[in-house]
């Protein structure tokens, strides 16, 4: 018998409150579930899924019986509209636009994006600069770091993804490709894309359509006419918990995609294993002796050609996989709208295949080594070298970026210390900063970490963002209500509503005479929400899912681990600072923590030489250095720390991992592992959720023919939309009812 395949809205919801919690958190059943659909949606769709797009069908309501979104109510005015000119905002695979195009608006689900840059031949040669560059990047050497980088991107959208409805007609899609003014010859999208910052340039592509899903296509993720609101699923509408949410369910699909034996991943692209294969077995056009061809043209690429009296010198070649496809006969018209995409991912995954089958690390028996080096530039950017070794780094299909790298002078320069590639260090200067979260109209929110010298002189920053209507109303320094929360923890009435200041006087404008509670600590996350020109403030903190403990902290709510790991230090607290008193292990631990290489995980790494003249400003004798050494074999032995390698440069500064040329060095590392709280088993897990009990969150669901809502349901409908923010409702769409909250199971 035939398994039916499930439907966004059917009886089940494909999206689960466990599944905001990652892969790891999901129940096997509700995994088989979203795995059996996904597996459909990328059978179904031209071209391959990406986690992104594989999100959407499940969140948004993909059918699979050929409407696509067209026969969900999604509702396309809440789609952002997108006027492309000489400089387009971030577009990330897997945004549902409308795009302007006069008269004929264009409704799009990008579903493929690279990058387009101008200095890639149309025979697929690359500069090696252009191989691994930052975005931005203006030469060999010059990464051109201005505030607002730019970098011209293809992008590939479906216009079919919503149903013949919205769908352009033959007629119409020939009349816009002829016009070439907002799609090519193709059917692509080619525009130069401005970033807000070079953080936002190096986000990747889950983690910049989070960003997008959360602003510019916040009405459109809030939506009640989706199948179950990710609101719904976290329990809220604050940012914080929605982004956790979504970085859950990202994770989950990208598991459920990945542990699927009928599909193949490159990247973040799946495709089914059966296209593949049919793939290598075509003899037409970009079929299996194209690819052939592909593998043997990027493996000689660079073996070096004789002449009649010489040899011509071998150097690397770099090749971008889009253009060189371009050069086959007849792949013209295989490589217009989604084909395109198709049609890269399949030779990726070719080159990918034959790497792993007949090379060493990349080294093929032929002399020539072949490694990715850039994954998103032109379809791809393959690195071959003659005569080459195996890769070093042990994975030929990470991406190396050798291209650029071989144009940035020696890694060690005076005065230099660049972040390693495996083991990023966090900046100390920006330890700590706020984060604006939304401005939206009036409403400002933003959350930072709670600092030490917050809660010892009784202060917290202010962004500008909310400074300037709180000056204009209230006067130079206006007073304020402070309205304080701690879920989970009783805070008294004088902390729970408070008078504070505004003051000025600092470089940064911050709250003043705030009295925190005795429960706080540095790294505890607080979210701030205010209103321009408003009298009131409120902080509040954010639970965890469960209770942590972090080296001696135990906490149930959200903290920032690198404060944590900074401030939260023996000797350490609001009424004061100084390490005098404390032992030997105390007195490691807090100088390891407070002057070791620091990661944004929180995670501490110092010079085991350096301990003691770190600890006491200058080098000890005798006794005290033979008692810190004591100190650190026995916190190593406890494993309260942990030994690793690392190397110093000629200035004397540390590095980890080890560089090559530089003395090694024994480094010893905090790492706050955070380990779940266990409570007693009473029949009941926290919260009071009986054992084999699963939450259903409210959601959407089709009707069969002929059946309509009660009025019970239409009104529980209306309440539901208030919760994500509609004040007035809204009412259910045609052939939909609502299943409120409930519980199920024993």
């Amino acid at each position: 018998m035939e398994r039916e395949v499930p439907d966004p809205y059917g009886e089940r919801a494909m999206l689960t409150p466990a599944m905001t919690a990652g892969y790891e958190a999901v129940p096997e059943a509700e995994r088989e579930q979203l795995q059996n659909y996904l597996q459909a949606v990328v059978a179904v769709r031209r071209a391959p899924v990406h986690s992104a797009v594989a999100f959407n069908a499940a969140y948004f309501g993909y059918d699979l019986g050929g409407e696509g979104y067209g026969a969900s109510p999604l509702r396309p005015e809440d789609f952002p509209v997108i006027t492309l000119g000489e400089c387009a905002p971030v577009l990330p695979v897997g945004a549902m636009v409308c795009v302007t195009s006069g008269s004929e608006p264009l409704f799009a689900e990008i579903v493929y994006r690279e990058g387009a840059h101008p200095e890639v031949s149309t025979h697929g040669d690359v500069p090696a600069w252009v191989s691994g560059a930052p975005v931005g990047a203006e030469g060999p050497g010059e990464p051109g770091e201005g505030a607002a980088p730019r970098r011209r991107e293809l992008l590939v959208p479906d216009f079919d993804a919503f149903g013949p409805a919205l769908s352009l007609s033959p007629t119409q899609l020939h009349r816009l490709r002829t016009r070439q003014r907002w799609i090519n010859a193709d059917g692509h999208l080619v525009v130069d894309v401005c970033y807000s910052s070079q953080g936002a340039a190096r986000r990747d592509e889950l983690a910049a359509y989070a960003e997008h899903l959360l602003s510019v296509a916040r009405d459109q993720l809030l939506s009640p006419f989706v199948p179950v609101s990710l609101a719904e699923l976290v329990g809220g509408t604050y940012d914080e918990d929605l982004r956790a949410g979504l970085a859950g369910i990202f994770d989950t699909i990208q598991g459920v995609l990945d542990s699927s034996e009928l599909l193949r991943r490159w990247g973040q692209y799946a495709m089914t294993r059966t296209s593949l294969a049919q793939c290598w077995r075509d003899t037409g056009p970009l079929g299996g002796d194209d690819l052939r061809s592909l593998v043997a043209a990027v493996e000689h690429a660079a073996v070096p050609v004789k002449r009649r009296y010489r040899e011509t010198s071998a150097h690397p070649v770099y090749i971008a996989v889009g253009p060189r496809l371009r050069a086959f006969p007849g792949a013209a018209d295989l490589l217009t709208g989604t084909g395109y995409a198709a049609a890269v991912c399949r030779a990726n995954v070719a080159l990918a295949d034959v790497v792993q089958r007949d090379s060493e690390q990349g080294l093929f028996a032929s002399g020539s080594v072949i490694t990715l080096d850039d994954a998103f530039e032109s379809g791809g950017v393959w690195r071959s070298h003659h005569p080459g070794a195996p890769e070093s780094s042990g994975d030929p299909l990470r991406p190396a970026g050798r291209g650029w790298a071989s144009t940035l002078p020696p890694v060690t320069e005076a005065g230099v210390d660049l972040e390693p590639v495996d083991l990023p260090l966090a900046d100390d200067t920006s330890l700590g900063s706020a984060e604006l979260l939304r401005s939206d109209g009036p409403d400002v929110v933003w959350s930072a970490p709670l600092r030490l010298a917050h809660l010892r002189d009784g202060w917290f920053p202010l962004p500008s963002e909310a400074v300037g209507g709180l000056c204009w109303s209230q006067g130079r320094c206006p007073t304020l209500r402070l309205e304080l929360s701690h879920p989970g923890q009783t805070v008294n009435e004088k902390e729970a509503k408070q008078d504070v200041a505004v003051g000025l006087e600092q470089e940064a404008p911050r709250l003043t005479g705030i009295l925190w509670p005795l429960t706080f600590f540095p790294g505890l996350m607080i979210e701030v929400h205010g209103t321009l020109g408003g009298a009131t403030i409120r902080m509040t903190t954010r639970l965890l899912r469960e209770r942590v403990l972090i080296g001696d902290r135990e906490t149930g709510h959200r903290y920032d681990p690198r404060v944590l790991t900074r401030e939260d230090v023996p000797g350490s607290d609001r009424y004061g600072d100084s390490a005098a008193g404390l032992g030997p292990r105390q007195l490691v631990m807090r100088t390891v923590r407070r002057c070791g290489l620091l990661t944004p995980d929180g995670h501490a790494l110092m010079d085991r030489v350096a301990l003691p003249t770190a600890a006491y400003g200058q080098i000890p004798v005798g006794a005290a250095t033979a008692s810190l050494e004591s100190a650190v074999v026995e916190l190593l032995e406890k494993r309260v720390l942990e030994p690793a390698l690392g190397s110093r440069d000629a200035l004397g500064q540390p590095h980890h991992p080890a560089r090559d040329g530089q003395p090694v060095i024994e480094l010893i590392g905090y790492r706050p592992l955070e380990r779940r709280v266990i409570r007693p088993w009473s029949g009941a897990e926290e919260g009071g959720a009986l054992l084999g009990v699963q939450l259903v969150p409210g959601h959407l669901r089709r009707l069969r023919p002929g059946c309509s809502p009660s009025e019970v349901q239409r009104q529980a409908f209306r309440d539901y939309c208030r919760r994500l923010g509609k004040a007035d409702g809204w009412e259910l769409p045609h052939g939909y009812t609502f299943v409120t909250e409930h519980t199920r199971g024993h």
